[in-house]
């Protein structure tokens, strides 16, 4: 059996070959990993959330320092080349070990790693550097690039990608920011602390959809008041004009919204494009088979429809493109190429939700873990919730962070865990003691409802405690 994994750099790719590779010499009898990066080493770790989080941790001390009026003195500035520069010296490093971890496989004699770009001639045969290669099994591990909306001038205007702003030594003066998702979320305090006066360009009527709406408005909020950002809700881009101090960006109502005319326009220096990402597949010759991308064209096993032996995986999917899922989709395509070698069942890919944002320059991250009150009714379940907010537990505020709130829902009936909303200092890392409760499906009233030292876990008790009381009063 001949295996062929295209993007084998990357998180969801470099999966595939380490659950593959144990096999080969046994079941497998070729492994061919391609991949053209350049270095390489998957976007995540050269492009996305790593490198991210070297620019935000420079925002958020520079915002604390900023905000708390216990500290005296002109707040610090941001040394863009050494945030850039430190950043590169570490993702670089990461970047490398991805590589090694790939090009020792290929030391392999059955293992071959190819640093060209693959071309499909049809479903199972691909072109590399002018070579043939016939597969039994195909990978498709690609990643995804930015999505650049069709906005009439914006490419005459010119703009920053995601990608441009981690790699950026100057920033303009003011801009205005398309895009409000996660990318945005994350970007827009770092570009603010730096200095950019900035305008966003919301086209809901808040931020993060799969929130209940109060989470939403919470951030709204913190980025206004505490970032000094201003946010446009409800408006769509119409068209760019560009200008001697910059562009002008021409605004119109969302459909729906009520206005007796089109907003003002904003005039800015500059355009950073944060409008999510879409799947990087342009020039694989996807022509040539029988794929046909989609919306919803990869099932549960992440196989498109009639084509049991190609597998796409990680944001080329485009069903989820957050890494931890790229990953977990990658080992279950090798543990599924395997079992259908075998003519035994494939597995679908199945997750609890598990989301974090990085917001409010990690100081207020967004986190989701399972069901929200929502999609819980929708599931079918009677509810109970609790809901906190930071302001409630004075942790919060000694820490002089004091914004956000949380909300615990579980079933009525049971008790049992069924999801969690996080909008304040420390969400991100109390995501896995819920996920943990998620998963294993743990009865709130069995969980300890308290902390063994007085921190900012805390808020977890509170939700506990009140969701625990409401399942007893309507056991009785």
């Amino acid at each position: 059996m001949h295996v062929a994994v295209i993007g084998a750099y990357g998180s969801a790719g470099a999966a595939v070959a380490e659950g593959l590779y144990p096999h080969v010499g046994g079941r497998i009898d070729r492994l061919t990993l391609v991949d053209d990066g350049e270095p390489g080493g998957g976007l995540c770790i050269l492009e996305g959330c790593m490198p991210s989080k070297e620019l935000i941790s420079a925002a958020t001390h520079r915002h604390q320092g900023r905000v708390d009026d216990r500290l005296t003195g002109e707040p610090h500035e941001l040394d863009l080349e050494r945030v850039v520069a430190e950043k590169n010296d570490r993702t670089r490093g990461w970047a490398g070990h991805r590589r090694e971890s790939i090009h020792e496989m290929a030391e392999d004699e059955d293992v071959e790693f190819l640093h060209e770009r693959a071309r499909f001639l049809d479903d199972h045969t691909i072109e590399v550097d002018g070579d043939t290669i016939e597969a039994d099994y195909v990978v498709i591990a690609t990643g995804s690039v930015p999505n650049v909306p069709d906005v009439p001038g914006l490419e005459e205007a010119g703009y920053y990608t995601s990608k441009d702003t981690l790699h950026a030594t100057e920033l303009p003066d003011s801009a205005v920011v398309l895009g409000f998702g996660y990318v945005g979320l994350e970007m827009v305090p770092y570009l603010a602390e730096a200095g950019v006066d900035l305008t966003v360009i919301e086209h809901d009527e808040r931020p993060i959809d799969e929130a209940d709406p109060e989470f939403g408005d919470a951030l709204l909020e913190i980025y206004r008041e505490q970032f000094d950002v201003e946010i446009r809700t409800e408006v769509r881009e119409d068209r760019v004009e560009t200008t001697a101090e910059g562009v002008r960006l021409h605004l119109r109502r969302e459909d729906g919204a009520e206005a007796a005319a089109d907003p003002e326009p904003v005039e800015a220096e500059s355009i950073f494009c944060f409008t999510g990402r879409e799947p990087n597949l342009n020039g694989l010759g996807l022509e040539n088979t029988t794929l046909s991308p989609a919306d919803d064209w990869i099932d549960a096993t992440m196989r498109p429809p009639n084509a049991e032996r190609t597998f796409v995986v990680g944001d080329a999917n485009g069903r989820e493109p957050i890494l931890h899922v790229a990953k977990e989709q990658g080992y279950k395509t090798a543990e599924n190429v395997l079992a259908h070698a075998k003519g035994e069942p494939v597995e679908p890919y199945s997750n609890v939700h598990h989301h974090v944002i990085f917001s409010g320059a990690a100081i207020y991250p967004f986190a989701r873990v399972g069901h929200t009150p929502r999609s819980a009714v929708e599931a079918g379940h009677a509810i109970a919730t609790a809901t906190r907010r930071a302001s409630d537990d004075g942790v919060f505020k000694s820490k002089d962070v004091p914004h956000g709130l949380a909300r615990l829902v579980v079933d009525a009936e049971d008790g049992t865990v069924l999801g969690w909303q996080g909008l304040h200092y420390h969400a991100d890392v109390m995501a896995k003691t819920l996920q943990m409760a998620v998963e294993m499906e743990l009865d709130v009233r069995e969980i300890p409802d308290r902390a063994y030292h007085p921190t900012t876990p805390e808020i977890l008790d509170g939700l506990l405690r009140e969701c625990a009381a409401q399942v007893d009063t309507d056991a009785e």
